[in-house]
């Protein structure tokens, strides 16, 4: 991916998911800190998206959808604790962010599987990669 605006409102997308909450942990932030590093995203447009959201887009490529969908399930469990409400909200993501259901809902009942429900990228790919053949 190498347009700028989808990488900022990309991550614009996640902290907006990660303050659903009204609060941003630090661990949270520094993992935001590190996705912001990864796109190539200055610190002070990081810092500017953590108070000035900006609108999301959707991502042409369904790879790169699954990519921003790995990162939202890693960020919603950051603390290792299992919350109904982000699983519901990280649900309701990936359908908008036109993800098969049955994938989605698969991600999320094999999380309770893996150390500190992580599912590991690989096994999320080929989740998605099933459903989409």
């Amino acid at each position: 991916m190498s347009n700028r605006v989808e990488k900022l409102s990309l991550l614009s997308e996640m902290i907006a998911f990660a303050k659903e909450d009204d609060t941003l942990k630090p661990i949270e932030f520094n993992f935001l800190l590190g996705v912001s590093k990864q796109l190539n995203i200055s610190r002070e447009d990081f810092d500017y998206l953590i108070s000035n959201p900006i609108g999301g887009i959707t991502l042409k490529s369904y790879s790169e959808r699954i990519v921003q969908f790995h990162r939202l399930v890693l960020l919603a469990h950051l603390d290792s604790s299992k919350n109904p409400t982000e699983e519901a909200k990280l649900f309701n993501y990936g359908l908008k962010m036109g993800l098969n259901h049955d994938s989605i809902l698969r991600v999320l009942y094999l999380m309770d599987g893996f150390p500190d429900r992580i599912v590991p990228a690989a096994v999320l790919i080929d989740i998605f990669r099933t459903q989409y053949n």
